[in-house]
């Protein structure tokens, strides 16, 4: 595995904490989201055009994590191995679609990941057992974002 790939997997070594490597690997995801937020901003600029990119974005992270957890597995020979965080971040990134990029966002974002990361109600069960692969290990913290966000955007739209 070569340097870049094993960086990636692990998120710039997040994953070789040795306890809750899954938790440190989204709290190492928020400088990453951060960042790309203020690109965004300061390209794009406000509305609906930052969005549109961090979808896309998002959707070609994710992509590229399939292949890079996958190459992590084969090369940890361990299925869905806790150096492997890289899920996490796609997760995290999917969970923080549309929300204000304010630290208090951003935290709820963490803590409602990190639920529902833990708990993987359907589909996020499904593709944790069914899929022994890249494609597995990211979609079941795919669809556990995707409940963070709906989740974080029904508390936002209730407390507006």
């Amino acid at each position: 595995m070569t340097f870049l790939r094993k960086t990636l997997a692990t998120w710039f070594y997040a994953g070789y904490f040795p306890i809750a490597s899954e938790t440190v690997g989204t709290a190492a995801a928020i400088p990453f989201y951060a960042l790309v937020m203020v690109l965004l901003r300061a390209g794009l600029g406000e509305g609906a055009a930052p969005w549109i990119a961090y979808a896309a974005g998002t959707i070609a992270f994710t992509a590229a994590a399939f292949w890079i957890a996958d190459c992590g597995e084969r090369f940890w020979d361990e299925a869905d191995t806790g150096e492997i965080v890289i899920d996490e971040v796609a997760g995290y990134l999917v969970t923080m679609f549309g929300l204000p990029f304010t630290w208090t966002w951003v935290l709820a974002g963490f803590f409602a990941f990190r639920v529902f990361d833990i708990v993987k109600p359907w589909p996020a069960s499904h593709f944790d057992r069914r899929f022994k692969n890249g494609f597995g290990v990211v979609m079941d913290d795919v669809c556990a974002g995707a409940y963070a966000c709906l989740l974080l955007h029904a508390i936002r739209a209730w407390t507006a």
